[in-house]
């Protein structure tokens, strides 16, 4: 069957929606202070049967989610926490969820790449092969058949992968393979951004890598570092028991609680005390976190001339960067994903090679739970408090809704 040639079902998606409205938004971001997870029932997020949305042209297909994870973007989003920065790149109301696998009418398995790319919009890729997040100018957001939005799940006419059924271009999805199952499918999405985030980090050969987080990205970042990169040494600084089990396991070589990450850089690296900052440090931070304290602490522990990654998506934050300009440090971000250049020069996309990193290291098992939609309240707050309760990537499962869409 082409692409484009499913139209869909016409019956009513049942979506989780996020509708436009301030003071809902306000709500949900004073309740999530007092406990994580709770915006969802105040803010904006409303579960609902909507009309499906409509293919905006022949390259585009109908896809019906399976499986679609909870992020940390989509938890700012719902509590109220994300900068206003994006308020221009995303339509009303939209349906979140961008870590999607899902199915075509025909029932071939896919994941969805979320980036709204060049192609996606009507306009040339700025090179052949190019991935939809490759590119130097993001003018092609403001064009296109579809409303604005970076990625499917923050866009009004694409719908997202929190409700029954989506829209994607032909350049977002990719087949999934037989040996991969669902868990493993919905994990491909967070899989290409850490290949990113640590291709992007530049990891020179022996290299001393700090991480800063051992959430989702975190640990997928550190599982990229391990397969991608030769760095010399991985240091982890996780927080819970089991944070701290899997980041050893996918290939960090020393594993610390955050409160000793400084130490441990400072006895690896061997260097000195000025002050609260190490004298040197790792030649590259991780941030998978984002806020004003991580960011703050991975410019501490980088060394004069380091860079750090920022991969953990900031909100509004208030960080001195005095260290920053006094150590020449580099602060680079790593948002989603694109074209990689290898160490043999070879070049291959993020997404194909998440393919093999999910396979290699196991990635599956980060999923912890799963929940339908119908109890999106209770799934929420179960990844807001991810790390204390013992899981990693908390996801919506929709085979059962999708079973029940007629032929």
């Amino acid at each position: 069957m082409a692409q484009g040639a499913d139209v869909g079902h016409t019956e009513p998606v049942r979506a989780l929606v996020f509708e436009r409205s301030e003071l809902r938004y306000v709500a949900a971001a004073v309740t999530s202070r007092f406990s994580p997870g709770s915006g969802a029932a105040v803010g904006p997020l409303r579960l609902k049967d909507i009309d499906p949305p409509e293919l905006p042209g022949d390259d585009w297909s109908v896809v019906y989610p399976r499986l679609t994870g909870i992020c940390g973007s989509d938890l700012a989003t719902v509590e109220g926490k994300s900068s206003r920065y994006f308020e221009s790149h995303v339509s009303f109301p939209f349906v979140p969820g961008h870590e999607v696998s899902g199915e075509l009418a025909d029932g071939r398995r896919v994941a969805i790449e979320p980036v709204l790319g060049a192609e996606a919009r009507g306009e040339d890729p700025p090179f052949p092969g190019a991935a939809p997040g490759d590119g130097d100018d993001y003018g092609y957001l403001l064009s296109g058949p579809v409303e604005a939005g970076i990625q499917v799940g923050f866009c009004a006419s694409t719908g997202g992968g929190w409700g029954t059924q989506l829209v994607a271009h032909a350049s977002q999805i990719h087949p999934v393979a037989a040996d991969l199952d669902d868990d493993a499918a919905v994990m491909l999405e967070p899989a290409a951004g850490g290949v990113h985030a640590a291709l992007r980090a530049n990891v020179e050969p022996g290299a001393v890598v700090a991480v800063l987080g051992a959430g989702t990205m975190g640990l997928v970042t550190i599982a990229a570092l391990k397969r991608l990169t030769e760095a010399g040494t991985i240091v982890a600084a996780a927080k819970y028991p089991h944070q701290q089990a899997l980041a050893a396991d996918l290939g960090a070589d020393v594993v610390v609680e955050p409160r000793e990450l400084k130490r441990a850089v400072r006895r690896i690296v061997g260097c000195r005390m000025v002050g609260d900052d190490l004298s040197g440090g790792a030649d590259v931070t991780v941030d998978a976190v984002g806020s004003d304290v991580s960011i703050t602490d991975s410019i501490s522990i980088t060394r004069p001339r380091g860079r750090v990654l920022l991969l953990g998506m900031p909100g509004v934050t208030k960080v001195d960067l005095t260290g920053l300009w006094h150590r020449e440090t580099e602060l680079v971000g790593a948002y989603t994903y694109g074209t990689e250049t290898l160490a043999d020069g070879s070049r291959r996309t993020s997404f194909d090679l998440a393919f093999d990193l999910v396979r290699d290291a196991g990635l599956d098992r980060l999923v912890s739970g799963h929940y339908p939609l119908g109890a999106y309240r209770d799934a929420l707050r179960h990844a807001a408090e991810a790390g204390q309760r013992g899981a990693v990537k908390v996801v919506f499962d929709l085979r059962e809704e999708r079973d029940r869409i007629p032929a």
